[in-house]
């Protein structure tokens, strides 16, 4: 898809179908009062006639609209003549791209723009209309054989009404674009079958970035080479599958100045049966994305390296499958991990943290400033935050915000948790120096107060995605490409610092 921005009189443009917002109690935009005028009343007449109320989540398509160039003209209902909530921002454009896509018109001109939205500008409307729009356009139908018939849709264009903010709303175009694209690429690697998407497919995958990119470099870690260095915690993990285990090493330098990076560190168990703690049936539906946080620190990779972000990132994604076998960790086992802290496994089921806990410790050989790790971790904070808010833990304050702030301004929203020393008494072990699960209560916060203990020599944090990354279970199953626009985001941010 084509997003472009122009500013001037688009209304006039014969071929492209037209998105204009309506408001409650008979009032129109700008945009919808010059094509009432045009058409003599007869956008107003058909509001009077209830056809259309300017609630949110209606739509109106108009054909050959009376004054009009225009062969398709979709009315959208905006609510109140007020600032907008984000959210429904977002909702009327999805649902205006989804009507507009199932016409025969090939461009579009969105005047959605002119809403006003709470709490941003102009500039973040831009930015949401080409994430939105490219989520609402996106389908994964690689492995049906009848595909469902494309869009002819291939132009969008977002109509500009203030001249002085084209090169902000440009700036926004580019960065709403990257993001867009780097969330398709996310969610293609995602939604792939198990029998495909293993760790060397990751690993080839995190290659062909490399090969891509000239500001990225790629190195892949054998199991032999994680036997040497000690990862005990990551190899228990692999040890009843018969894929090999991936340590997948990428690193982004948009700088030539020397600088501290970010070390972004994804879970990326390619399937998790629970091994032998093994789960039910039912529950392993839905168990392919359980690499999610691996494929989203791609998916940010690749957005940075599109916009040419001035930073320096490393990403560490931890590769492996978790599956029953002759070999496989027992419930009981004690393994040593690459920190030299040792670890009683109590539930193979809790093989996230297992293979993180070592990535962490990998990472400081980068020398890293920030350390945030993503992974679909617990099932706890599907059952504390749904499917709308990543949770977020951290050992630094200032870290948290800079995330949560970014995940408010890209609508890819998280929710902080607390990290006190109390839920750590919930992880101790009469023969290790730890347990690999804290019991069901606050399991979520225990799960990071593991991996906080293999965090104490940078700034940390951890988002459990398990809610959010995808939605798992049932015949309704999707990936989001979440959280790579607040990760994004955050990045953004602070190369501007």
């Amino acid at each position: 898809m084509k997003f472009t921005i122009k500013h001037g009189d688009l209304e006039k443009q014969a071929k492209a179908a037209l998105i204009v917002g309506i408001f409650e109690k008979n009032q129109l935009t700008n945009t919808a009062l010059r094509l009432d005028k045009a058409s003599k009343g007869y956008i107003t007449k058909l509001i009077k006639q209830g056809e259309i109320l300017g609630k949110i989540g209606q739509s109106l398509l108009l054909r050959h609209l009376p004054g009009s160039v225009s062969e398709h003209i979709l009315l959208v209902g905006c609510g109140k003549k007020q600032p907008m909530d984000p959210k429904d921002y977002r909702k009327i454009v999805a649902n205006s791209i989804k009507a507009i896509q199932n016409t025969s018109a090939t461009q579009a001109i969105c005047f959605l723009g002119e809403m006003e939205v709470a709490g941003h500008d102009l500039s973040w409307n831009v930015k949401q209309t080409v994430e939105v729009s490219s989520d609402a356009l996106y389908r994964f139908d690689e492995f049906k054989s009848e595909k469902a018939p494309k869009s002819p849709l291939k132009d969008i264009t977002i109509a500009i009404a203030d001249k002085k903010s084209v090169n902000a709303c440009e700036k926004a175009l580019a960065q709403g674009i990257a993001i867009a694209e780097s969330v398709s690429f996310t969610k293609n690697i995602e939604n792939q079958p198990s029998n495909i998407c293993n760790p060397t497919y990751l690993a080839d995958q995190a290659k062909k970035l490399a090969k891509a990119y000239k500001t990225i470099t790629t190195k892949v870690l054998e199991e032999k080479e994680m036997q040497k260095l000690g990862m005990g915690a990551l190899l228990a993990v692999t040890k009843g599958s018969a894929q090999a285990a991936k340590l997948i090493c990428l690193e982004y330098k948009g700088t030539s100045k020397k600088q501290a990076p970010v070390a972004l560190v994804g879970k990326g168990i390619t399937f998790d049966t629970g091994g032998i703690s093994l789960k039910p049936a039912d529950g392993m539906v839905g168990m392919k994305y359980d690499m999610c946080g691996a494929a989203s620190v791609l998916g940010t990779l690749r957005a940075i390296a599109e916009l040419k972000l001035p930073i320096h990132v490393v990403g560490i994604l931890a590769a492996a499958e978790n599956m029953p076998g002759g070999n496989a960790s027992k419930p009981e086992d004690i393994v040593t991990t690459l920190s030299g802290q040792t670890v009683e496994i109590m539930n193979t089921d809790a093989e996230g943290r297992l293979v993180l806990c070592d990535a962490l410790t990998y990472s400081e050989r980068y020398k890293p400033e920030v350390v945030i790790d993503i992974a679909t971790l617990t099932g706890a904070v599907v059952i504390a935050l749904g499917a709308h808010a990543s949770g977020l833990l951290s050992n630094n304050d200032g870290l948290a915000k800079d995330l949560l702030d970014a995940g408010t301004e890209s609508f890819d929203r998280a929710w902080q948790l607390p990290l006190w020393d109390e839920y750590q008494d919930q992880l101790k072990s009469p023969f290790a120096d730890m347990s690999n699960v804290g019991g069901r209560s606050a399991g979520t916060i225990t799960a990071a107060c593991f991996l906080s203990r293999f965090a104490k020599k940078f700034k940390w944090a951890h988002l459990d995605v398990a809610g959010t990354a995808a939605m798992m279970g049932g015949n309704d199953r999707f990936a989001t490409g979440r959280p790579v626009p607040m990760l994004t985001q955050y990045l953004i941010n602070r190369s501007k610092k």
